[in-house]
C-alpha cells in the first residue's frame, strides 16, 4: 500500500472534469484507489462519489493507492493531483 496526503488547491474543489478523467484512468489500471476526507473515505473509481466527498480549496485528503505497480501509479495520481486539483 502507498499512500499520500494533498491539500486541495483549486478554488472549485474536486470538480466534475477532471474528476471524471481520473476516474477513467484509475478503471484502466484496475488496482484499488481510496480517497479519505475528514474520515470518511470513498472508491476513487466511482465518480459520484468522489464529486460527493465535497472537497474543497484548503481540504486535505489522503489517496491510497494498492495493487501492481502502486508506487508509479501514486506517483501519477499525485502529479494528476498537483495539475488539476
Amino acid at each position: 500500500m502507498k499512500s499520500f496526503d494533498y491539500t486541495i488547491s483549486d478554488p472549485a474543489g474536486i470538480h466534475a472534469r477532471p474528476a471524471g478523467v481520473l476516474v477513467k484512468e484509475i478503471k484502466n489500471w484496475g488496482g484499488s484507489v481510496t480517497v479519505t476526507k475528514d474520515g470518511k473515505s470513498v472508491d476513487a473509481r466511482k465518480l459520484m462519489a468522489l464529486l460527493g466527498m465535497g472537497a474543497r480549496a484548503g481540504d486535505v485528503v489522503t489517496v491510497r493507492v494498492e495493487g501492481e505497480g502502486e508506487e508509479e501509479i501514486a506517483a501519477k495520481l499525485e502529479e494528476f493531483c498537483r495539475t488539476y486539483f
